[in-house]
């Protein structure tokens, strides 16, 4: 039986790495940081250790591969989402997309956000990476604006806005502090809530008011 080191060489070079982050990942998330060791990875890959080494340089540097990977998958799958003649929808659906990938790899959402490597930091090329993940959002962002449907502004200081209300949305979900039928109605109010925060459009009547804050005594 071949090893999925042996299988990814046959594939090609591309395999082999993807070989090696599948892996790690799948052991970042099931049993912790400190399963990471070289060792480790490549005894459950069917390498030797000197391939791993090759290929990162080390444990550091397969961890950023990891961190640049995650967020490449993210821009990959955001630059799916087809633009239509609604730019605020299609804000949306970045939204959309980014709970979904946080969902089906949530151990890469970890690494990208919640750092559980305490002594990795991700090296210049990773954090350019990061950077470049969320264009679509701010290009969506500012299309809304030239659009009229958002407030203008700083297109990618309300991107960032957008950003953090999801991620705290997606990792308290992530740790369990939402229940699994709540989560999704939830997550849909929210970013209904963000779009009509920033929208030029009057709020509607038929919209409760809003919850007066109690007089402190």
């Amino acid at each position: 039986m071949s090893s999925p080191y042996q299988e990814a060489q046959r594939a090609g070079q591309d395999a082999v790495r993807a070989a090696f982050l599948d892996c790690a990942i799948h052991l970042l998330a099931t049993e912790g940081p400190a399963a990471l060791t070289v060792r480790r990875i490549a005894t459950d890959v069917g390498s030797s250790t000197k391939v791993l080494y090759t290929k990162f340089g080390g444990k550091e540097g397969l961890v950023d591969a990891l961190y640049r990977e995650g967020f490449m998958r993210l821009r990959r799958a955001q630059g799916q989402v087809l633009r239509g003649d609604d730019p605020l929808a299609y804000l949306i659906e970045l939204g959309r997309v980014y709970r979904e990938g946080a969902l089906a790899a949530p151990g890469y959402y970890r690494l990208m956000f919640e750092r559980p490597v305490a002594e990795f930091q991700p090296s210049a090329e990773a954090l350019a990476v990061a950077e470049t993940a969320f264009d679509a959002s701010v290009s969506a962002v500012h299309a809304c604006m030239a659009a009229g449907v958002l407030q203008p502004g700083d297109a990618h200081e309300v991107s960032k806005l957008f950003w953090a209300a999801a991620h705290g949305a997606v990792s308290l979900e992530l740790a369990g502090h939402f229940a699994p039928a709540d989560a999704g109605p939830r997550y849909e109010a929210l970013l209904a809530a963000l779009g009509r925060a920033f929208s030029t459009r009057p709020p509607s009547t038929d919209e409760p008011p809003p919850t007066q804050e109690r007089p402190r005594p």
